[in-house]
């Protein structure tokens, strides 16, 4: 045996798995001499989702990290995790992008790409890997691990073998969930070896207690590199220790040569550093066997943790991994990596809240109808069949994605100008992955990255008794963006300004109409008012009321939509549970929770003084009308093809337009898609803009 080389993961999976991508590069520098005295076949240090948190969380040029860890680590190759034709992004992307993109990072300063694809789809591979080939920097082609009754060892080597034909350097059996057990983990590295004669790298999350076993056992079958953690930043969600692997495998034949003093140096100072991302921290931090069976990768627990929490339903964890196989099934066993994990896990989770399939998420739809390639095996059927009437498709695709894709270099350059872009080749890649957030990060780059400790550390907060509290000055920081707010002495209703304009808050029982203060004279016409019986119209999920589909006092009959809410980032409608009268008890722009109630069939109107004034929020993407629009009913609808963010209209209000008329841009996977109006007439626009849409909603009418 041949001593065994070591990967680090601690500025790249290892954060991404524990702290959501949020370190800073301020917090990866001031180590970087140490780490480069190790000793590491490799360090991975960007790629993943490091990019999109870069610019949309921290205010961080991605290049501009790549250049400092790459002059930062003189000795050593900084490894990139690439989604093969996804890239950094979510969607498939046309070859001529895939090729400057793997280009321009070789130029900044990768030493190796590891490619890999969600679906183990070679087709999706074979442009990144013959970019990477060209740029003369190591080529690692990775094997998305699954335990399915269609993924087998032997069909692992064979695909091995086709990787070696495309030309990579090694292979890597890339473990998204910590599955790989270590006797299945000897033979699937033998059967490889029989295959192919290419060094073998393991990547094993920690995240069910299996992944030191398993790194012991691969090596002793021969892999060649492993991939580990600085301890401060390991097991969890994250990888195995590196100093206990190095220890491990010390004075065998398979030493690593490493030097352990060093190594907790550097643990000591990611210790240190780990404390800036306090308020990140997944709840999951030991071993969690669940996942063996629901194969859910470290980087999704803290995700759907999160999902289920802004539902009110974080009691319906076990019940979100209960299903989860279910739907991998459904899914054709697709390997359960990004963007996949997140796909399959989305739709467990409207699974459990709103029933099986009652919804199917746009991306889900794509995936069972092979927009992100082949499959292990057939989808189910059925959903298949309402995937594609859903996507107005004739057919499942069988060729490779890309190839329905024109090229898209020279339109990202105009368009990544427009959008504030420097003209570089870097800056036209920005926004290639990410249209929507990059003209902000553009406009904002200047600013400088945030601080790690000051945005994402908790603070220590001694709260005084309640009788004590006389109301002060604070700024809160709401999805970074910043309020200044002062209140008055708290109570059963106190005054409370944010950002100079004065609000009467009133607190009263969850679920309750808001109660109002007897000073507010003058309501509004359209405020919602409360009533007395009546049958109630409950909230399905937590989420916010984005418009009222009806005008307050409507006949309405069972099963018409009244309510629109967004949750999930997906538009949802509420249905009348009966016929009646409708009377509106909450207000578009509330934050709403499951089972609360929104209206009221039939009832008395009770009368009461305008409701407190709506917390501010920030600016949507375009203004909207100040009120919804509202479907007449006797035009052909405009249906969003996918779910998303209603970004602007393309035409005006009651404008003549052809079928092949171009009416509303959506935001939607973070690129905008173009909706043509599918008739010729005049546009009447029934959803308004900056309003989160589901797959579907009909958000015009041509007539």
């Amino acid at each position: 045996m041949a001593k065994v080389g070591i990967t680090e993961l601690a500025i790249r999976d290892a954060h991404q798995s524990l702290h959501a991508t949020r370190m800073t590069t301020a917090d990866m520098l001031p180590i970087c001499d140490k780490l480069d005295k190790v000793g590491y076949k490799y360090i991975e240090g960007w790629g993943g989702a490091t990019y999109d948190s870069c610019i949309r969380f921290l205010n961080e040029d991605p290049w501009e990290r790549l250049r400092k860890l790459h002059a930062a680590l003189p000795n050593n190759k900084i490894m990139m995790l690439l989604r093969a034709q996804n890239l950094l992004g979510y969607k498939h992307y046309a070859d001529d992008v895939v090729e400057k993109f793997v280009a321009t990072a070789a130029k900044n300063g990768i030493g190796c790409f590891r490619i890999f694809d969600a679906c183990n789809d070679p087709r999706n591979m074979e442009c990144a890997t013959k970019a990477a080939k060209k740029s003369g920097v190591d080529v690692q082609m990775a094997i998305s691990y699954a335990v399915t009754p269609f993924h087998t060892n032997e069909k692992y080597a064979e695909l091995a073998k086709t990787y070696a034909d495309f030309g990579a350097d090694s292979i890597c059996i890339k473990d998204m969930s910590g599955l790989l057990k270590p006797y299945e983990a000897f033979d699937l590295v033998q059967k490889i070896k029989a295959k192919v004669d290419l060094p073998i790298e393991i990547h094993s999350h920690a995240t069910t207690g299996l992944s030191v076993a398993t790194l012991l056992k691969a090596a002793e079958a021969g892999a060649d590199w492993l991939d580990t953690a600085i301890s401060s930043m390991s097991m969890g969600t994250s990888h195995s220790p590196t100093e206990t692997v190095v220890e491990m495998l010390k004075g065998t034949d398979m030493d690593t040569g490493l030097d352990t003093k060093l190594l907790l140096e550097i643990a000591a100072y990611f210790r240190e550093v780990r404390k800036h991302y306090s308020s990140l921290e997944s709840a999951f931090l030991g071993a969690d066997t669940r996942i063996l069976l629901s194969q859910i990768p470290g980087g999704m627990l803290s995700n759907l943790e999160s999902q289920l929490k802004q539902q009110n339903a974080g009691d319906k964890m076990d019940a979100v991994l209960e299903e989860l196989p279910k739907v991998h099934k459904a899914a054709g066993y697709v390997p359960l990596v990004t963007p996949t994990s997140q796909i399959v896990g989305t739709q467990a989770v409207m699974n459990v809240l709103m029933g099986p399939y009652k919804v199917m998420t746009q991306d889900f739809r794509n995936l069972i109808t092979g927009k992100f390639g082949k499959l292990p095996t057939d989808a189910d059927p059925e959903l298949v069949k309402k995937a594609l009437e859903q996507n107005h498709m004739d057919a499942v695709v069988t060729c490779r994605p890309a190839d329905l894709i024109e090229p898209e270099w020279d339109k990202m350059v105009e368009e990544a100008k427009k959008a504030g872009g420097n003209g570089s080749d870097e800056d036209v890649l920005t926004y290639a992955m990410f249209p929507n957030v990059a003209p902000k990060f553009f406009a904002e780059r200047s600013k400088g990255p945030v601080d790690a400790a000051s945005t994402f550390a908790k603070k220590e907060v001694s709260a005084a008794p309640a009788k004590e509290n006389k109301g002060g000055s604070y700024t809160i920081n709401v999805n970074g963006t910043a309020y200044n707010v002062t209140t008055g002495p708290a109570g059963d209703s106190m005054s409370v300004n944010v950002n100079g304009t004065a609000y009467n808050v009133t607190f009263g029982a969850p679920g309750a109409a808001p109660a109002v203060s007897a000073s507010n004279t003058t309501a509004p016409a359209s405020a919602p008012v409360a009533v007395s019986g009546g049958k109630p119209v409950p909230s399905p999920v937590a989420g916010t009321l984005l418009r009222h589909a009806v005008a307050p006092g409507s006949q309405v009959k069972k099963g018409d939509t009244v309510i629109i809410i967004e949750s999930m980032k997906m538009e949802l409608e509420v249905k009348a549970p009966e016929a009646g009268t409708i009377n509106f008890t909450v207000q578009p722009g509330t934050q709403v929770q499951a089972g609360q109630t929104l209206a009221t069939l039939g009832g008395a109107p009770v009368a009461a003084s305008a409701p407190v004034a709506p917390a501010p929020k920030p600016a949507p993407a375009a203004p909207a009308p100040s009120a919804a629009p509202v479907a007449s009913g006797s035009g052909k609808p405009v249906s969003a093809p996918v779910a998303g963010t209603l970004l602007r209209y393309a035409v005006a209000e009651g404008t003549s337009v052809k079928a092949d008329t171009t009416v509303i841009i959506v935001e939607s996977m973070k690129m905008e898609l173009e909706i043509k109006a599918g008739a010729a007439g005049k546009v009447h626009f029934v959803a308004a803009v900056g309003s989160q849409i589901a797959q579907g909603a009909t958000l015009a009418e041509i007539q």
